[in-house]
């Protein structure tokens, strides 16, 4: 399939912004709507983002997990979000998948997300987490200032907002660290 016969995507989600957001996740895009299994931000239940968040927050990293169903619990996931003023999104707002797949490495982004606007509309959120590779490369282009290493943070200015960019290792299983690990990174951030 050449890149000309892959169709463009529009992210299927609108953006999770609670009210008192303090922190923004950004992802990438979407996986492809059959490896959803709940309808949120990093649905795929081979993703490891709510158990990453389960080991953290509650010291269970099966914490948002129905097992026997293979699919994480939405209503626990958003009321947690919103008690911890978390909000969720992507950088890539327009894409083609080269391969029909959810790698990254795949992803050719056409539109990035308006993170300014975004951002407007969260005015207590100080610190923005980039979950991966190119959702880090996107945003530090984006916002024009230097990548951080994979569990540290850039400050930067946008308007008269301070606000703190961690990079953080990506919550896909095919990213090679245990997810004990991952969690250390995402708790300097988020404890």
């Amino acid at each position: 399939m050449s890149n000309n016969d892959c169709k463009i995507e529009v992210h299927p989600l609108q953006p999770f912004l609670p009210e008192k957001t303090k922190v923004l996740f950004l992802g990438s895009f979407p996986p492809p709507k059959e490896r959803w299994s709940m309808n949120f931000f990093y649905p795929n239940f081979q993703n490891d983002m709510w158990r990453i968040m389960g080991k953290i927050f509650y010291n269970n990293k099966q914490y948002f997990d129905i097992l026997e169903e293979k699919k994480y619990n939405y209503e626990s996931i958003v009321e947690f979000c919103i008690e911890h003023n978390f909000a969720f999104f992507d950088m890539a707002y327009k894409v083609k998948r080269l391969k029909g797949n959810a790698s990254d490495k795949f992803l050719e982004v056409i539109e990035v997300t308006d993170i300014e606007k975004l951002l407007s509309k969260i005015p207590l959120c100080n610190t923005v987490i980039t979950t991966g590779e190119k959702s880090t490369e996107l945003f530090a282009q984006k916002m024009q200032c230097k990548k951080p290493k994979v569990g540290e943070f850039v400050s930067l200015r946008l308007d008269e907002r301070n606000l703190k960019f961690y990079r953080m290792p990506s919550s896909s299983r095919a990213y090679p660290l245990s997810l004990e690990k991952k969690a250390e990174f995402y708790k300097l951030a988020l404890i």
